[in-house]
């Protein structure tokens, strides 16, 4: 028989719980629910995690540290000089189609930052998964401003904040109710209300 690496059983064992969370909830990945969908055996488990807990972390990086990677092209811009509302609504529309192409993954993740807050001892997974939004947020809003020369009137974690609250309220109502065109409108919302927090350039002024 093959052996598997474990760097592969983890990354394994990491997707099976994924699809598990995203399907059944949190309570109901087990290890042994875990493994099943694995096909792999509890000692595979037990070689490379040392609880469901610890495993439930790894998750919680992976798909965060996926997410990110998704949204890379937001905070690597190769255009030239846009409007500000342009460059915000983009940003928007790239993280929508990311939560469009993959929504199990963001049933998993709501699911696992309901589990963390209850979970005596597992708060920090919930803090940290929130603590990797607002930067994403935040290296969102200051590319922005470095593309269209705008400065934004508050400091730029608060609106960091305020982004994330509103993709967070347009995930779960796609999610809900699969309703791209309402998803766009809020969109549309969304870019116009950030694009006010900023002074534009006096170019950019319009009379």
């Amino acid at each position: 028989m093959t052996r598997i690496a474990a760097t592969d059983r983890r990354a394994a064992l990491i997707q099976a719980a994924l699809r598990v969370v995203a399907e059944h909830g949190v309570q109901a990945a087990t290890t042994r629910a875990i493994v099943a969908e694995a096909g792999m055996s509890l000692a595979s488990f037990h070689y490379v995690f040392t609880s469901r807990d610890e495993l439930m972390s790894e998750l919680v990086a992976f798909v965060v540290s996926q997410q990110e990677r998704a949204l890379a092209p937001v905070l690597m811009p190769d255009q030239g000089q846009v409007e500000l509302r342009d460059a915000v609504r983009a940003g928007l529309q790239t993280y929508f189609d990311v939560v469009r192409a993959d929504p199990q993954r963001e049933k998993a993740m709501f699911e696992l930052t309901h589990y963390a807050m209850r979970s005596p001892g597992l708060e920090r997974l919930a803090q940290l998964q929130y603590d990797s939004y607002y930067a994403l947020a935040e290296n969102a809003l200051a590319v922005a401003s470095e593309l269209t020369g705008a400065v934004w009137d508050k400091p730029l974690h608060e609106i960091a904040t305020l982004l994330v609250v509103l993709t967070d309220g347009l995930t779960i109502s796609w999610l809900v109710n699969r309703d791209d065109a309402a998803a766009e409108s809020i969109l549309d919302f969304a870019a116009d209300s950030v694009a006010r927090l900023a002074t534009l350039p006096t170019t950019a002024r319009t009379s």
